[in-house]
């Protein structure tokens, strides 16, 4: 007999296969991750800025192109590091972290924040 998982489940399973891998949560600790995704900042539109994903669920934006991640590719090894967390932000609003990112291919390196706006802001 067979069964058929429940589509909330499948939908769901690489969100938990994320969350099993390390966030760095205080500034200045790093972890190894790779890169999920790379793309513009807006969908499809090119000079919109850049965007790259990790395996570990953070998220990088720029409305500029990321000089460092010229190069990179989907599934490249990454230490990645936070390196800044605001001060007085809003209850809840978690945004504006800064990680900086070391592609192990490549070699190369950039810094940017988790979202397009810092906390507090649009």
């Amino acid at each position: 007999m067979r069964f058929l998982l429940p589509l909330i489940f499948v939908a769901a399973f690489p969100m938990a296969a994320a969350a099993r891998e390390p966030v760095p949560t205080k500034e200045g600790q790093c972890v190894m991750t790779r890169i999920a995704t790379i793309g513009t900042r807006l969908e499809g539109i090119a000079d919109s800025g850049d965007q790259v994903t990790y395996t570990n669920g953070v998220l990088q934006v720029s409305y500029a192109a990321i000089k460092g991640l010229k190069g990179a590719k989907t599934g490249d090894a990454v230490k990645l590091c936070l390196t800044t967390i605001p001060d007085d932000c809003p209850p809840g609003d978690t945004r504006g972290k800064i990680y900086k990112a070391t592609d192990l291919r490549t070699h190369q390196s950039w810094e940017d924040a988790d979202s397009e706006h810092m906390c507090g802001g649009a």
